[in-house]
């Protein structure tokens, strides 16, 4: 017999950017808290079994959502903002941050609004805040370890919030009131 191609993993990346966008549309227009995973794979037009072993969670696509966001504001890092002081390059990468999150705002701000009044959701979002924030710190050459290194991921992690918040209402090109919130 005569078998067909062989999947390769190739098509998983793509498949799992269908999904997260996919996913990202239905937040933004009817909410986090009440959608599921099935409604997920329904809208990009997939079974659940081919996205459960991708996103076995909401959770699971959130965190991919901002590993990518991560990966972009590393990847985005100029060379010669490294020759500022500790808060000039954290002021940097969080902007770059706001920028990689900017076409992803409506979602965005569904979920903040959603998390809210689903408490284990918003530990869970902590714990992944937590992960962003240290990145963001050792990139910019701060060290996260210890008790100081802890209290740094706290403290960059109050200011994005609050940040956060300014930032989900700046409709302005420029973002000049999140950055004045930041600075």
């Amino acid at each position: 017999t005569k078998s067909g191609p062989k999947k390769t993993k190739a098509k998983t990346p793509d498949m799992a950017t269908h999904v997260l966008e996919t996913a990202m549309r239905l937040v933004a227009e009817s909410g986090w808290r009440d959608l599921s995973l099935a409604a997920i794979a329904d809208a990009a037009k997939l079974p659940l079994a081919t996205v459960y072993p991708v996103y076995p969670s909401k959770q699971a696509i959130l965190a991919t959502l901002f590993r990518r966001i991560d990966r972009a504001v590393l990847e985005a890092e100029e060379p010669a903002a490294r020759d500022g002081s500790a808060r000039d390059r954290l002021f940097d990468m969080l902007m770059r941050r706001f920028d990689a999150l900017t076409p992803y705002r409506p979602a965005i701000a569904r979920i903040v609004g959603d998390q809210g009044r689903d408490p284990l959701a918003a530990v869970c979002g902590l714990a992944r805040l937590a992960g962003s924030m240290a990145c963001m710190l050792e990139a910019a050459g701060l060290s996260t370890t210890g008790v100081r290194g802890a209290l740094r991921v706290k403290a960059l992690s109050a200011a994005y919030l609050a940040t956060l918040r300014v930032w989900l209402g700046d409709e302005s090109q420029d973002l000049a009131a999140t950055m004045a919130a930041l600075d």
